[in-house]
């Protein structure tokens, strides 16, 4: 079986695969101090509570922060005795090309992300993932990653907001109920949930503008089901895009090695 993981500057996710579905998922806030030992007590255990009796055979990672990358060499070597695919480093193919200025690194993620979009819908699209930054993955016809927007993720401007503004406080992001607000929370959850709406829309308009064709809309991240209540905004939603990329990626990877 495959154990995927995605890590991201806030949380890692890992995911089993059977080859037919994920059969399950764990999220742990990422931490580049964390040893191969306690990934792999943290992962046996959550493994022993839900019963899952998974022969792990091969991993695939991808991750925003490379100094995790290392211990999780580490724990694939040394636990389940498999070398890992690293998406974005040598001796891991992509199934798309990648058309950016030379010299430029593209975050891992928004790789992936692009292969999972490619290969769920085909090409033209604009894939939204609301992480630590929300960044916006623009995908060609013919499945190639051509570049995109990276803005201030949602819960980074909030921080920055109640950081910088010693008055305003904490708050969580919901939907307001209407957009001019009585209170100070209210105002502050409209600011932020109504100015990414118009963030979103804005860039995702001018992006097919540029484009100058119909592209489709593909919203993941933890936020997009919050943003997702706007009408309109995506075309779709997919929770586990990442995952599915990764996935992907790894069938590729071993079918060129067959």
């Amino acid at each position: 079986m495959l154990l995927a993981i995605d890590c991201g500057n806030t949380n890692t996710v890992f995911s089993i695969w059977d080859g037919t579905e994920f059969i399950a998922t764990w999220r742990t806030s990422t931490e580049w101090q964390r040893t191969a030992d306690q990934y792999y007590v943290w992962l046996n255990t959550l493994m022993r509570l839900q019963n899952i009796d998974a022969d792990i055979t091969d991993m695939i990672i991808s991750s925003t922060v490379p100094r995790v990358v290392f211990n999780l060499r580490v724990l694939a070597d040394r636990y389940f005795h498999t070398r890992p695919l690293v998406v974005g480093k040598p001796g891991c193919d992509l199934p798309i090309d990648v058309r950016v200025d030379a010299g430029t690194q593209v975050g891992p993620d928004r790789l992936v992300n692009t292969v999972a979009g490619f290969d769920l819908y085909g090409g033209d699209l604009i894939v939204v993932d609301f992480g630590t930054a929300t960044t916006f993955d623009v995908v060609a016809a013919d499945g190639a990653y051509i570049g995109g927007v990276i803005a201030p993720g949602v819960n980074l401007s909030l921080e920055a907001l109640h950081s910088a503004a010693a008055a305003l406080p904490h708050v969580d992001i919901s939907k307001p109920q209407q957009v001019i607000g009585t209170n100070t929370v209210a105002c502050m959850q409209s600011g932020v949930f109504w100015g990414y709406v118009g963030l979103v829309r804005e860039i995702c308009d001018r992006v097919k503008a540029e484009r100058a064709r119909p592209m489709r809309v593909i919203a993941t991240g933890g936020l997009a089901p919050l943003f997702q209540q706007a009408v309109d905004l995506f075309d779709d939603y997919q929770d586990e895009l990442t995952m599915h990329g990764l996935t992907v990626i790894h069938d590729y990877n071993k079918d060129k090695a067959e």
